[in-house]
């Protein structure tokens, strides 16, 4: 089990690996913030032996960690009616991690953590970031802004073709072919990444849609893409960060 602790400023959920450690992680939350879902996943990525920092970046915003459950148990309501009553809410709660502004900060939060890391013993500079739909995005963008970072793993993330050309290490991204908006983007993504001359690979998994690794959401979990997933992920960590 990992603990909250700060890093240069930035609140992070820390989990560490029990030998010396494979390199280090930057892991990068859902839109619903730093939940336990996500501990969790930095916990079971510590286990295979990397120091992993998941930093929140939202409660700034105003989704802290229980305003983010809340707003998740809105979304997978089972009664659509109140689903539909929610949705002002939920718009009203994320108005603020979409505001222009919001971006230059999460990245200076990530760069921060990537100092952070980089202070670490056993470290050497092998640093990688995976992230989850929101985090699956910033995985992106962070893997464009420091080129400290090796290795980049953003499941489910958007990211602008114009990104590609700054983009500094290998890329796996990780898809549902049932993700409609993802899917119609991911061609001219793949061109770009082609282009710029970045080692990417995107994995798309059949019958799989948005948010398919998580297992608290029964409405979106789907269990054969997150284990092949979860695997390659590993070997490409291994890889990529030595």
């Amino acid at each position: 089990m990992g603990s909250m602790q700060a890093v240069n400023g930035v609140t992070v959920y820390r989990a560490d690996p029990e030998g010396d450690p494979r390199g280090a992680l930057i892991l990068i939350h859902e839109i619903w913030g730093l939940v336990d879902h996500i501990k969790n996943v930095a916990d079971r990525y510590a286990a295979e032996g990397y120091l992993v920092m998941a930093p929140d970046l939202l409660s700034d915003a105003g989704v802290t960690p229980e305003t983010g459950e809340e707003l998740f148990a809105m979304m997978n309501d089972p009664d659509q009616q109140r689903r539909s009553v929610n949705q002002p809410k939920l718009r009203e709660a994320f108005a603020a991690s979409r505001a222009p502004e919001f971006a230059a900060g999460a990245i200076a939060k990530l760069t921060a953590v990537v100092d952070g890391l980089e202070n670490e013993d056993g470290i050497d500079g092998r640093i990688g970031v995976l992230g989850f739909c929101f985090g699956g995005s910033y995985s992106f963008s962070l893997a464009e802004a420091d080129p400290r970072v090796k290795a980049a793993v953003p499941f489910y993330g958007s990211a602008e073709p114009g990104e590609a050309a700054s983009i500094h290490c290998p890329v796996l991204a990780f898809y549902g072919d049932q993700d409609e908006r993802l899917m119609e983007a991911l061609p001219a993504l793949e061109s770009a990444m082609a282009d710029a001359g970045v080692a990417f690979e995107a994995k798309v998994y059949p019958g799989a849609g948005h948010a398919f690794f998580n297992d608290t959401n029964p409405n979106t979990f789907h269990p054969d893409a997150a284990g092949d997933a979860w695997g390659r992920s590993l070997e490409f960590l291994r890889a990529k960060l030595g």
